[in-house]
């Protein structure tokens, strides 16, 4: 017999579902980096490369790519989202009366 399992539904931010401080701050990071980590790999770019083209280090460029986001600021992951020729655009509107809370996401055009 299979043991039961409790199953929570997540609030569509992890960092928020662990308690994390700054859970926001770091949704937006991870989306950043993953989006840079998408163009780094579609553009078939080795790591040295990429860390010519952004101006920092081989080992940065590597703990990017992997999540460890805590020496990166948000404005200095627009940055590297410019110099691989990405526009980064913030929207701020209304939210709708049926969203409970403020959301924030990260997409690709």
């Amino acid at each position: 017999m299979t043991p039961s399992m409790d199953v929570q539904t997540g609030s569509g931010n992890i960092f928020e579902d662990l308690a994390l401080e700054n859970s926001d701050e770091l949704l937006i990071k991870a989306e950043l980096a993953r989006k840079i980590s998408g163009i780094l790999t579609g553009q078939k770019m080795t790591q040295s490369e990429a860390a010519e083209l952004l101006g920092i280090d081989q080992p940065k460029v590597s703990a990017l790519i992997n999540g460890k986001l805590s020496g990166f600021s948000t404005s200095r992951l627009f940055r590297f989202l410019n110099a691989l020729g990405r526009d980064v655009e913030i929207v701020v509107k209304p939210k709708s009366l049926s969203q409970a809370q403020t959301r924030i996401v990260a997409s690709s055009l």
